[in-house]
């Protein structure tokens, strides 16, 4: 399987983080390390150099920090996604994330299974996001809501920003695949969103996912 693994590389300050995380993931079969770093400069030069499919980047680093690699990233077009790692529960930093391209999101206290789930669910194209940041990002703002986007609609990307697929999403909901993808293509319209990545972080930015 070692040709189908998703390939991941690991950034962080410091350096017991990085050998901590790096040594999980590398024994789950899935996941192939790439290669770490421990600053975003060297980050940036050593992704643009192994491609790999998924960096999970702490946010807080001196000198280039994660959101800012993360965005630099999306930017030159590098299709590794990034998996951004953070101690702070913080409903700013998450909105920054989304804006710099971020696919994932998760807290350093959450186990490091979630951090394998949120490696494989990106690699698929999906978008992660730790439940505790979720309800960071909802919140008391969450009752508010663009005209014509319904409740069903928010489900449904609530769904999809935990990593579900339609068919899954469908079986959570008691409704047909089918009518998953039309709720899906309602609201990336009405969020004027070209991919599902990107209306579900319009929801999140809009306070309108519960």
């Amino acid at each position: 399987m070692a040709h189908m693994a998703v390939r991941c590389f690991v950034v962080d300050d410091h350096p017991a983080i990085v050998d901590s995380v790096s040594r999980f993931l590398a024994e789950e079969e899935r996941i192939e390390m790439a290669g770490t770093a421990t600053n975003g400069r060297a980050a940036l030069e050593a992704i643009a150099d192994t491609r790999p499919d998924v960096a999970v980047i702490d946010v807080r680093m001196p000198d280039l920090d994660g959101i800012e690699v993360a965005r630099r990233l999306h930017e030159a077009a590098v299709e590794t996604a990034v998996v951004l790692y953070t101690a702070h529960a913080e409903r700013a930093l998450v909105i920054k994330a989304i804006d710099a391209g971020a696919r994932g999101f998760l807290l350093k206290e959450s186990p490091l299974s979630d951090l394998v789930r949120a490696v494989l669910t990106v690699a698929e194209g999906r978008t992660y996001v730790d439940p505790v940041l979720a309800g960071v990002l909802t919140g008391p703002e969450a009752t508010r809501q663009l005209p014509g986007v319904t409740k069903r609609e928010r489900e449904v990307l609530r769904l999809l920003a935990d990593g579900m697929r339609n068919e899954q999403i469908a079986r959570e909901l008691g409704i047909s695949p089918l009518t998953v993808r039309t709720h899906i293509e309602k609201a990336m319209a009405k969020l004027e969103a070209d991919t599902r990545t990107q209306a579900v972080a319009n929801a999140l930015r809009q306070s309108l996912i519960e």
